[in-house]
C-alpha cells in the first residue's frame, strides 16, 4: 500500500519545515517499515487526517483494531507518548506499546470520524471540558515536559519579530505579551496539560464516550489549556454580531464549570489567539490570521 500523506498534512508541515527537512519525502518508506515491524494489517490512511502526523488505521496480528501514528521529530512524538503513558487511558487514548525505536505511536482505535465537534455547540463544550478536566494531573516525578513558561517564551520572541511592521498587529501583541508576563508571575498550579486541546481533539471511544487525542503536552496551569477551547468554532463567532458577548459567556461558563479563574482564562485566551494569529500571518494564511486577530481584539 502507498502511504502518501494527505494534502492537509503536506500543506501544514510545509509551512513549518526547516530548510533541509526531508521527513515528508521519507514518510512512505518510514510507514512501510513501521507497519512491517509490528506485523500490522493496514486498512486505510485517515483522510483528511491531522496537521502534524500521518494517521493509519490498522489491525494488530490478533485482529484488534489500532491506529499507527507517525509524526516528525519537531512534533515531539516521544513527549506525546510519555503523556499518554502517564494518563494511562484516563481521559485520553491509550498507547499500546511502551516504546518504539522508530518514533511511531501505536494507539487504541477510537472512532476517527466522530469528534465532539459533531455535537451541538453547548453540548460539545460541556463534553470537551469534562474530558479535559480528567487530564489535569500532577506530572510524573523528574519529567522532561516543556513548561508553559518555556513554550510561550519561544512564542513571544516570534510574535515580537513578526509584528514589528504592522501597527494593527503590534497593538494586539503588546497587551498579549503583557498578559503573559502577569500570568507567569504567579501561576496557581503546575499540572500536566494537553497543550493543544480543542473540540476536534476529542473522539468517540468504546471504553469511554469521549477520549482526547493528539496532545502536545506541557506543564503549567489549567487556564492555559482551557484557553484554546474558548475560541473553538471561531469562524462562527466572527460571523455573528453577538460574537463578543458569546465569547464572554464562554469564558464565564468554562471558568465556573472547571473552577478556573476567569481573568486568568481571559488572559491566556488573549495570548494564545494573538500568537496563533501572528503565526498564521507568518506562514501565509491571512484569512485565518484575520479571524484570530479580530477574536483577540474582543479580549484586549
Amino acid at each position: 500500500m502507498a502511504f502518501e500523506p494527505p494534502p492537509r498534512l503536506v500543506r501544514a508541515l510545509g509551512e513549518t519545515a526547516p530548510d533541509g527537512d526531508h521527513w515528508l519525502a521519507q514518510l512512505p518508506t518510514a510507514a512501510e517499515r513501521a507497519v512491517a515491524a509490528r506485523e500490522l494489517t493496514v486498512e486505510r490512511v485517515q483522510v483528511p487526517g491531522g496537521r502534524s502526523s500521518l494517521v493509519v488505521l490498522v489491525r494488530q496480528p490478533d485482529g484488534t483494531p489500532a491506529v499507527l501514528k507517525l509524526a516528525p521529530p519537531r512534533a515531539r512524538p516521544e513527549s506525546e507518548r510519555a503523556a499518554l503513558a502517564h494518563w494511562a487511558g484516563r481521559g485520553a487514548v491509550l498507547p499500546l506499546e511502551a516504546a518504539a525505536d522508530d518514533g511511531a505511536l501505536l494507539l487504541e482505535r477510537l472512532h476517527p470520524d466522530v469528534s465532539v465537534r459533531s455535537l451541538p455547540e453547548a453540548k460539545a463544550l460541556l463534553e470537551a471540558a469534562g474530558t479535559l478536566r480528567r487530564l489535569w494531573v500532577a506530572p510524573p516525578a523528574g519529567h522532561t515536559f516543556e513548561t508553559v513558561a518555556e513554550r510561550t517564551g519561544r512564542q513571544a520572541v516570534a510574535m515580537q519579530a513578526s509584528a514589528g511592521t504592522d501597527p494593527e498587529t503590534a497593538a494586539l501583541v503588546e497587551p498579549a505579551l503583557a498578559a503573559r508576563e502577569e500570568l507567569l508571575a504567579g501561576p496557581p498550579e503546575q499540572l500536566l496539560l494537553h497543550g493543544t486541546f480543542r473540540q476536534s481533539k476529542v473522539l468517540a471511544g468504546e471504553r469511554m464516550p469521549w477520549l482526547a487525542v493528539g496532545p502536545d503536552p506541557v506543564v503549567g496551569e489549567s487556564a492555559f489549556d482551557l484557553a484554546r477551547l474558548v475560541r473553538d468554532r471561531v469562524e462562527d463567532l466572527i460571523a455573528t454580531s453577538s460574537g463578543p458577548a458569546t465569547t464572554r459567556r464562554r469564558i464565564k461558563r468554562l471558568a465556573e464549570s472547571l473552577e478556573v479563574d476567569q481573568e486568568r482564562l481571559r488572559g491566556w485566551t488573549l495570548f494564545r489567539a494573538v500568537e496563533s494569529g501572528v503565526r498564521a500571518l507568518r506562514v501565509g494564511r491571512p484569512k485565518d490570521a484575520e479571524l484570530l486577530l479580530e477574536f483577540a481584539g474582543w479580549l484586549s
